[in-house]
């Protein structure tokens, strides 16, 4: 299995490179979702940036009350992106459909290994 604070190091990074990825080129993500509207991924890139040093703060040190949150805010980002991708498929292109999803199933996984990270004997 995976150590905790390996699945957090690798959750923070693919986050921080997401989040650096959405507030930095906003203009071309909203090419590709096929609208003009930037400001949601700008704002989506940040929260991602202050997330993603949140997470690699605690993987130096995992407290399980800290791990917790992460994962609650994974569990939130997956719901909301279920409901994203409900509410907005008329609206964005497909590959933006598939990209929503891709992120959700990714963020899923990891929400998934930490819970698992959490339950293992060298963490408890």
């Amino acid at each position: 299995m995976i150590p905790l604070t390996t699945t957090l190091r690798i959750n923070g990074i693919s986050s921080l490179a997401t989040g650096l990825l959405l507030a930095i080129f906003p203009g071309v993500t909203a090419d590709i979702f096929g609208v003009t509207a930037t400001a949601p991924f700008l704002a989506t890139g940040l929260f991602l940036v202050v997330f993603a040093s949140g997470v690699l703060f605690v993987a130096q040190r995992p407290a399980p009350s800290a791990v917790k949150w992460i994962i609650a805010l994974d569990t939130i980002w997956v719901i909301g992106s279920a409901a994203a991708i409900f509410a907005l498929f008329s609206a964005i292109s497909g590959i933006g459909t598939l990209l929503i999803a891709g992120v959700a199933l990714w963020v899923g996984a990891m929400a998934i290994l930490q819970q698992k990270g959490l339950r293992s004997p060298a963490t408890a």
